[in-house]
């Protein structure tokens, strides 16, 4: 195998790996987020569940309120009805008729209010026996996600640390100079950086290699740049493997260029 071959070779290698390093350090980035938005989820639960049962602790409070006055008003209503019988005249006893008629209807009202705090009681109770269920199951798919995000994180972690070395290793074959241009394009564009040429079209871009161009490029001599993307580029049928159609590159059929292939001979 020739200089040139063996560097596309090591180029390609290099690629592979920075392909899993990118792949990876974008996993470790977002794999937090689905745990933050349950911890998210998880924290409005609780501050429901803590408005509820702040309201549940107030609305006993009102209700613990109007069965004291509602007592107390008993009491005095029993002890009206007890000095009635003693009034000293009519206009007395009349007076003590219309109190007691307005404690009676004072104390329907609370009546009345103390049913609708009791049914209000029983919503508030029903919605914190809700916010509890479904709080306590995202509890458990989050302590479950945390767990596993902790395992895949040491997992890639580890495997980053791997792909470091063998990113480094690949470099050292690969001479100073493209290296060089391997990494400024690599900067500047994002993946892939060498791509190869089917069909006389850059995958990395789809656009055409001019005639003279591609001629250079399938004598395999030296590292060319696509005129229009930049990328580095190498001829197909150097390659078995790269009849092979790049991920997420619409699929060019490979064939040969009669007359590029003429003007080579």
């Amino acid at each position: 195998m020739s200089i040139y071959l063996k560097q596309i070779e090591q180029l390609v290698a290099l690629q592979r790996v920075d392909s899993e390093l990118i792949s990876l350090k974008e996993e470790l980035e977002n794999a937090p987020k689905e745990v933050e938005e349950l911890e998210a989820n998880y924290g409005q639960y609780r501050e429901r569940k803590d408005q509820i049962l702040e309201k549940i602790d107030y609305l006993q409070s009102q209700q613990k309120r109007l069965d004291s006055e509602i007592s107390d008003d008993d009491l005095k209503i029993k002890k009206s009805k007890n000095k009635l019988m003693m009034a000293s005249n009519t206009k007395e006893y009349h007076a003590m008729m219309r109190e007691m008629d307005n404690i009676e209807k004072l104390n329907r009202m609370r009546e009345e209010e103390r049913m609708a705090l009791v049914e209000e009681l029983e919503r508030q109770r029903a919605a914190l026996e809700e916010v509890e269920s479904e709080s306590s199951s995202l509890k458990e798919e989050l302590d479950e996600k945390q767990s596993t995000l902790d395992q895949r994180v040491e997992q890639v972690e580890a495997r980053l640390v791997e792909l470091e070395k063998q990113r480094k290793a690949a470099g050292q074959h690969v001479p100073g100079p493209v290296l060089g241009r391997y990494e400024f394009i690599r900067s500047r564009l994002s993946a892939p950086v060498i791509v190869p040429v089917i069909e006389g079209v850059c995958t990395g871009c789809n656009i055409a290699i001019p005639p003279q161009g591609f001629i250079e490029l399938q004598k395999g001599q030296q590292i060319l740049n696509c005129p229009n993307c930049q990328r580095l580029i190498y001829w197909c049928e150097h390659f078995e493997e790269s009849h092979q159609p790049i991920p997420g590159k619409p699929q060019v059929a490979a064939r040969k260029q009669p007359e590029a292939a003429e003007e080579a001979e």
